[in-house]
């Protein structure tokens, strides 16, 4: 079954903030395999220029679908999770995310088309500060494999 193409262009409000910590900003590095200094070494970020260790630049996955979730399990959309795999995820800075940010994520249903058999879906989070100062937006498409009328 087709997803509900009246979903395009709704948003969702941000939930509670999400607390940047260097804890997390190291756990992620090593999982990603990444050891650049200036996610994990104070001293070494701001050699770099930065006030704190900063995030690897795909970090705000780990906070920005939950934003996302929320439209995603509306029943009305029509998504069948069994059949959803990742498509693509994009990231636009205005700024590095550091440890000690304390950041909001608001999701925008953007986009739902066809493509062959499969529907896809996208997600635009705005993500900002708690006072409100852009960090960077994610863009995440999914595809529901065979949801295609």
């Amino acid at each position: 079954m087709a997803l509900n193409r009246d979903f395009v262009g709704r948003s969702y409000p941000a939930g509670p903030p999400y607390e940047v910590s260097r804890v997390k900003i190291r756990e992620f590095a090593a999982a990603i395999g990444d050891n650049n200094p200036v996610y994990r070494d104070r001293e070494a970020a701001r050699a770099a220029g930065h006030p704190d260790v900063i995030a690897p630049p795909t970090f705000p996955i780990v906070f920005s679908l939950q934003s996302g979730g929320e439209a995603l399990a509306d029943p009305d959309l029509g998504l069948n999770f069994a059949m959803v795999v990742h498509g693509e995820q994009r990231f636009e800075y205005v700024r590095p995310v550091y440890a000690g940010d304390r950041l909001v994520v608001t999701a925008t249903i953007t986009d739902i088309r066809s493509a062959g058999r499969n529907e896809l879906l996208t997600v635009r989070n705005d993500v900002t500060t708690v006072e409100g100062e852009p960090v960077c937006t994610t863009y995440n498409t999914i595809v529901e494999r065979g949801g295609a009328a």
